[in-house]
């Protein structure tokens, strides 16, 4: 099969300009700038928010010095929506003035966790036509350290402090494997046992779709778990909600899910909005457990969450079970997405930042080294 002609979404996202990022820094690189300290220690007390004072790392005099020259700066929270489910969708302001959002989701479970959607871009070049971030365009990346320090910043203002009862899903602004140097990166820094300690199968990144990003995702060497967004069951239909689509179809990415090395235990997670009219039939769900099949799997189906950025509906809370009643018929591992945040914005579709530039040029400079 020969391959396609390049589509809009294989340009590379703008770089912002400054110094780089000391929360991109792993054990290796602190090394080489601050031989004479214990780079482990060091990253530790960089990346522990249990070890920090007042909101920051406290670091020796030498070791001060020898960053002095590096970013300390973080994510800065701006603003914070409380829904009444218990989660907070959380605005933060990058180095630059950029802003982006994030959704802090407690889980009330006999060991507690929290989960923390994250965003690893400005905007997001995909253009779904069911997503608000879409709305935006692409403004620029987060770089590595920008991605951890947003982690960080939430831990430290609303907890968890401890990593292995956080789980990070990267579902937030912007497409993941668009960024996939920057957010590999991020999963190394934040997956070190020295500093958050989290594990890889506690992270998960969703992608719309781009096969080469899925394929160099399978060879990372601290490999997160994978989510597509399915959302359309014909080429035709999916095309028109999802452009990513026209490059790379629903037959290139069954052959690179299928094509995924999955762990012992682990599923891909194929998520599915449902949208009134468009996708939500018996015959969408008949070929939706077929995508499926041959895939070890989880549909999570996932009712739309109106803005004002959409004219598609949901459809009503019965059509929803039915329709996943249906998968399970089919032989589908189904579950149905409670949307937590809907009233402030916060649920899976709805981010976004009114009024931001739709592009904006950024000055394109070095910032962390890249995977």
């Amino acid at each position: 099969m020969s391959e396609p002609a390049p589509g809009p979404s294989d340009a590379p996202a703008p770089e912002p300009a400054g110094a780089t990022s000391v929360w991109g820094l792993r054990p290796a690189d602190l090394a080489a700038l601050v031989p004479s300290a214990d780079p482990g220690a060091l990253f530790a007390k960089l990346q522990r928010v249990t070890s920090w004072r007042d909101d920051q790392p406290v670091l020796g005099k030498r070791a001060a010095a020898a960053l002095a020259h590096l970013d300390f700066s973080r994510p800065e929270i701006t603003e914070r929506h409380a829904s009444s489910d218990g989660s907070t969708r959380l605005v933060l302001r990058t180095r630059d003035g950029r802003l982006i959002e994030a959704v802090h989701m407690p889980r009330a479970v006999k060991n507690p966790r929290v989960t923390v959607c994250v965003s690893s871009q400005v905007g997001c070049a995909m253009a779904c036509t069911f997503c608000a971030t879409g709305t935006m365009g692409i403004v620029r990346n987060l770089t590595a350290g920008e991605i951890v320090g947003e982690v960080l910043s939430v831990m430290a203002a609303m907890g968890p402090d401890k990593g292995h009862q956080l789980t990070l899903v990267f579902m937030g602004m912007g497409e993941p494997l668009h960024n996939l140097d920057h957010v590999a990166r991020a999963i190394e820094v934040l997956c070190d046992p020295l500093g958050v300690g989290m594990s890889p199968s506690r992270i998960t990144v969703s992608t719309s779709g781009l096969v080469p990003g899925i394929e160099r995702l399978a060879r990372l060497p601290v490999r997160p778990l994978l989510a597509l967004s399915v959302n359309a069951t014909t080429d035709e239909a999916r095309s028109r909600i999802m452009p990513v689509n026209r490059r790379w179809g629903l037959e290139a990415l069954k052959a690179a899910l299928l094509a995924f090395p999955l762990r012992r235990g682990e599923k891909l997670l194929l998520e599915y909005v449902l949208l009134k009219g468009v996708n939500d039939t018996e015959d969408d769900a008949v070929r939706l457990a077929a995508f499926a099949n041959g895939l070890r799997h989880n549909v999570n189906v996932i009712p739309l969450n109106e803005h004002a950025g959409t004219s598609f509906q949901a459809p009503d809370d019965a059509w929803v079970l039915s329709f996943a009643r249906r998968l399970t018929e089919l032989g589908c591992l189904c579950t149905v997405r409670a949307n937590r945040g809907r009233d402030v914005r916060g649920a899976c579709g709805q981010l976004v930042q009114a009024g931001r530039p739709r592009r904006a040029a950024v000055e394109a400079a070095p910032s962390e080294p890249t995977t």
